[in-house]
């Protein structure tokens, strides 16, 4: 199984960036829509993210792309809520790459560059549809939280969301390994 996780360069892997987020929202939106009745202007969502692509690269964030056999299969990202904790964002595989263990080689990478940029926690919004998502960032550490600030999720639609945090001390890196 040849399997590469890059770190995204905002130029040059634009396109294979617009690629997955765009398949992310759509498939994101679908389930809101279909569950909750919740229909997001993905559109819009994509553009603002394609402009603000910024908050995900270096040094304080960072854009995953993992691919498959030389595929793409998938994306992860990072970006600062403050100086101390990190955020993840557009946690996605595509559906064929599923089962492959990609999700959890993304998260764990994750996980490891927020703790060499200096994080001490990291949160995340995950809808409650995504029940397998929320198996394996529970499996690592993270745990339910409240709403927290400076989510990206309108307080009309929170209810529909799971927020968590996982602390990035020895503990919690002791209890993921």
């Amino acid at each position: 199984m040849a399997v590469r996780l890059v770190v995204a360069d905002q130029c040059s892997d634009a396109a294979h960036i617009r690629e997955v987020f765009w398949e992310y929202l759509e498939w994101a939106n679908s389930r809101l829509i279909d569950d909750f009745g919740v229909n997001l202007d993905i559109a819009a969502l994509q553009e603002t993210d394609m402009r603000d692509l910024g908050k995900f690269m270096l040094p304080r964030g960072r854009l995953l792309l993992c691919y498959f056999e030389d595929r793409l299969a998938g994306v992860a990202c990072l970006k600062q809520l403050t100086p101390t904790l990190g955020e993840l964002k557009r946690m996605y595989v595509r559906p064929e790459y599923r089962r492959l263990g990609l999700g959890r080689m993304l998260l764990h990478r994750l996980i490891e560059e927020a703790r060499q940029i200096g994080y001490q926690g990291l949160q995340l919004d995950s809808a409650r549809f995504m029940h397998e998502a929320h198996q394996l960032y529970r499996s690592v550490g993270f745990r339910e939280i409240e709403a927290y600030e400076g989510s990206e999720i309108p307080k009309q639609f929170r209810e529909h969301w799971v927020f968590m945090r996982l602390e990035l001390s020895e503990k919690a890196e002791s209890a993921s390994g």
